[in-house]
């Protein structure tokens, strides 16, 4: 049974930063996409960040240009998200998300496709 796990999150001031981290058992964080979106209770989900299979690609919504980086460690089957910058408008809950069917495109412009596995995630407030 595959279960995917986000930590890392919690209650910070504007212009601080949060480390997000994700890992899952019964699966490794192989040669395919990762990804990490948030959702606002009432909103569409955002998908913020993808990591292509190779890591040569990296996709990043214009709203965390910049302030964000996703990066993986195959060797601990980790998944990262750094947060730096922090604003009001991060506030949200943030998951991890794997596609080991290979069924999502990731380029530095794009990331499109249905991810098979998803987290509980987990929330990120940000007080002004």
């Amino acid at each position: 049974q595959v279960e995917v796990v986000e930590s890392g999150g919690g209650l910070v001031q504007a212009g601080e930063s949060l480390r997000l981290s994700c890992t899952a058992t019964g699966l490794t964080f192989g040669d395919y996409p990762l990804g990490w979106f948030r959702q606002v209770p009432g909103k569409e989900r955002e998908g913020i960040s993808c990591i292509s299979p190779s890591g040569s690609s990296t996709y990043y919504a214009d709203s965390v240009k910049g302030r964000f980086t996703a990066s993986r460690d195959k060797a601990k089957n980790m998944l990262y998200l750094q947060m730096n910058n922090l604003q009001p408008e991060d506030t949200a809950i943030y998951y991890c998300a794997a596609d080991p069917g290979l069924q999502v495109l990731v380029t530095n412009r794009m990331c499109s496709g249905d991810f098979a596995y998803w987290g509980q995630g987990t929330q990120v407030t940000v007080s002004s």
